[in-house]
């Protein structure tokens, strides 16, 4: 995750792989955390550094789930009860702010089209008259499914875990009480994401799940901000479950809705479709999309995501977008296909 100056690379950024689509010029990297022998001030630059773990994007997360928290969502006591009121107000504000926020994706990238094709993977636009989508359209097929399905699914995943905290029925952190614990649980948070992601996403790679559930995910080749939460109800069940761990450990409200956030923004950065988001001329920021277009191009790797714990590299599943790692990624497949 970087700023770039483009002035110099302009000629790299449309050199194209074979069928026309762009690839980084260096391959994909594990981040130096979980790293043998350790990088200690590697590791630390990762995580406290720009651009690093926290920024841009995850201060960016919690940003926003700071504003939700104390501007946009009732007061607790409000919660004890199930009522319609709160319960809809909710739903309608999950709704507005990932318009808001996937839509400002969807503008600068493919309705602006503010770089062109610049850092563009695949070297088409998303879907028309195509009826694989819903209308023959992609990117309403890609709205569908986040707005009939997403947005409902989570909400509900907020409704009760705040109801739940409300009533003392799960255990509540107090900031005021334990500052530490509760800095620690949000930083932890993402990291948390990551492993509970890559477990949910090769269970619904089985081959009765995939073909009945992540495969409405995979039609989406050529992702863009729309794609990331385009699936089945069933894998918005599986994949917002992990805010379950809130119903387990001592969290506070700020917690469940940045978790719940993260899960929500993360996939519209993640299947951006672009490599870098050019903001002005010499300054680019980088998406770390990469890594997940990667699995939607070869559906055999890259499981997890471009984060600290390196998931797909203890698993053997990693990608780091080398014609090496093709081949190896094609020589397990094919041994496997003939056992």
């Amino acid at each position: 995750m970087s700023d770039i100056g483009l002035g110099s690379q302009t000629a790299k950024v449309r050199a194209r792989e074979r069928r026309d689509h762009w690839r980084p010029e260096k391959a994909l990297q594990q981040a130096p955390v979980a790293i043998w022998p350790p990088r200690p001030v590697a590791a630390l630059k990762f995580l406290f550094a720009y651009p690093g773990y926290l920024y841009p994007w995850n201060a960016l997360y919690l940003g926003i789930a700071a504003i939700t928290w104390f501007l946009l969502t009732p007061d607790l006591s409000r919660m004890e009860t199930l009522k319609p009121s709160w319960m809809l107000l909710i739903l309608a504000r999950n709704a507005v702010i990932l318009f808001l926020f996937v839509g400002a994706w969807h503008l600068r990238l493919y309705i602006q089209k503010s770089q062109g094709q610049d850092y563009k993977y695949h070297p088409r636009w998303p879907a028309t008259g195509n009826q694989t989508f819903l209308f023959g359209n992609q990117v309403l097929d890609n709205m569908f499914w986040t707005f009939a399905s997403a947005v409902p699914i989570w909400s509900a995943y907020e409704i009760l875990t705040l109801w739940g905290e409300a009533n003392g029925w799960l255990p509540y952190l107090s900031w005021h009480k334990h500052p530490i614990w509760f800095v620690l649980l949000m930083l932890a948070i993402p990291l948390f994401r990551e492993i509970h992601f890559y477990l949910v996403h090769r269970i619904i790679h089985w081959p009765p799940l995939y073909r009945t559930v992540h495969k409405l995910h995979h039609k989406n080749v050529n992702v863009g901000p729309w794609s990331g939460l385009a699936m089945h109800p069933v894998e918005h069940v599986l994949y917002y479950s992990g805010v379950l761990i809130h119903w387990i450990i001592p969290s506070n409200p700020l917690h469940v809705i940045f978790h719940l956030q993260h899960l929500s923004f993360a996939p519209a950065q993640g299947h951006s479709g672009f490599e870098r988001v050019v903001v002005r001329e010499g300054i680019a920021l980088k998406t770390d999309d990469y890594y997940h277009y990667l699995h939607h191009k070869y559906f055999e790797c890259n499981y997890g995501s471009a984060g600290a714990i390196p998931t797909d590299i203890l698993f053997g599943t990693f990608h780091d977008g080398s014609d090496e790692c093709t081949e190896r990624m094609n020589e397990r497949f094919m041994a496997r296909q003939k056992k």
